[in-house]
């Protein structure tokens, strides 16, 4: 095996540049395979988080009833005395958050402007808020007693040319089916680093919401956070809540799970495609190879050395090239992998046009061990695979035609 080793790494010495560029060209190869691997996880556990985070939470106490479409207001689809529900729920050990929120839609109007909104009441003292209380902007988050407050997200505030201290009009529909407007002042300006959530996004404290919209002690769903998403299963068998469904993450987010399930098995055909495309340098570089040495061939085989044998010095010096191949890849794509996992790669978009799905403006790339590993593995054999034939040619070749050939 040892010398087989150093008599395909001699050959391949014989032509140092093209083996450097065969080579090279499967590296590249798998460097860009490492990075769009990154990307597409990055992108979807991002929008994994951020809608978890945002929109649905690890799990949500709601009516049995309750329409999410259409924002349902009507009493018998709401969760009276909400902080009932919620309180044994936030005992729990492995829960982070649990708390009401009411949801609304309406219209936001100023003077020159008007614009379709998602009113959100919240209750300003809970965790859950972390991610609009540390993305204040300008001015500063509300309280729960504040009555003519709201909080609007920075690309609202953008587009409609809204600053803190502006007076707004607010149009949302109520649980009566009727459509009420009353003037706020904004208190502040957040950014949760997803357009598409802080463009369509007015917070209210919980109590103005409840009372504006005519929903009194009531709330949309009660709102769960977990320290850690394994816990899901657990906590939802641990959760009494009887009258009301308790959904998981998975159950909120299924067309995002599905998409990303999908792109898995789409990506797979697109590696094959990208590495079968690098495959044909190491295919010409090989048949080239094997005509330059015909009659070293023809020799070779005259001496008595098996086709067998011919074809495992081929496939030998292929597998050499795959092992620089994936160094040089591994060094090239850790590079670009750990510049975009620090800094990230912008997105320049308002609003990513799924509904249910929230995406950050920023991509950070994640490489994870199990995505590499199959790469390298992945760029291993279609190295071989490419070698095959040049390796089958030049076990096929006969002696006496091959020393011929090269007089």
């Amino acid at each position: 095996m040892i010398q087989m080793l150093r008599l395909a790494f001699r050959n391949l010495g014989r032509n140092r540049r093209r083996s450097f560029f065969s080579a090279l060209a499967m590296g590249l190869a798998l460097a860009l395979l490492l990075m769009m691997a990154s990307f597409i996880e990055g992108e979807m556990m991002s929008a994994l988080e951020s809608t978890i985070g945002l929109q649905s939470g690890h799990l949500q106490v709601r009516s049995a009833t309750y329409d999410e479409a259409r924002t349902s207001l009507k009493w018998e689809d709401l969760i009276e005395n909400p902080e009932q529900v919620a309180a044994p729920i936030a005992s729990l050990a492995p829960v982070a958050a649990a708390t009401p929120r009411l949801y609304a839609s309406g219209f936001i109007t100023t003077r020159q402007e008007a614009a379709g909104v998602r009113v959100l009441g919240i209750d300003p003292a809970s965790a859950a808020n972390a991610p609009y209380r540390d993305g204040m902007l300008e001015g500063a988050f509300f309280s729960a007693e504040d009555r003519q407050g709201v909080l609007i997200g920075h690309t609202l505030a953008r587009r409609l040319d809204l600053a803190t201290g502006d007076s707004v009009n607010l149009s949302v529909n109520t649980s009566s089916g009727d459509v009420d407007e009353q003037a706020f002042i904004i208190r502040g300006i957040f950014s949760t680093g997803t357009s598409g959530f802080d463009g369509l996004t007015v917070l209210l404290p919980l109590a103005k919401a409840q009372a504006f919209t005519g929903a009194e002690n009531r709330a949309s769903s009660v709102f769960v956070l977990l320290k850690d998403t394994g816990q899901t299963e657990a906590v939802l068998a641990a959760i009494q809540a009887p009258g009301y469904q308790v959904l998981t993450w998975q159950d909120l987010n299924e067309m995002l799970i599905q998409i990303e399930q999908l792109s898995g098995s789409y990506m797979g055909f697109f590696y094959l495609i990208v590495l079968g495309v690098a495959a044909t340098v190491i295919i010409n570089t090989q048949i080239m190879s094997v005509y330059e040495r015909t009659r070293e061939i023809g020799i070779l085989s005259a001496i008595g050395m098996r086709g067998r044998r011919l074809m495992a010095i081929f496939l030998t010096e292929c597998g050499l090239l795959a092992v620089g191949g994936i160094v040089l890849g591994l060094i090239v794509g850790g590079i670009a992998v750990a510049y975009l996992t620090r800094y990230g790669f912008p997105m320049d978009i308002e609003s990513f046009g799924i509904t249910g799905m929230l995406f950050s403006d920023t991509i950070y790339t994640r490489l994870t061990v199990q995505d590499t590993i199959q790469l390298i593995v992945m760029t291993f054999i279609v190295t071989l695979l490419a070698g095959v034939y040049p390796a089958v040619l030049a076990a096929r070749m006969e002696p006496v035609a091959a020393l011929r050939a090269e007089k």
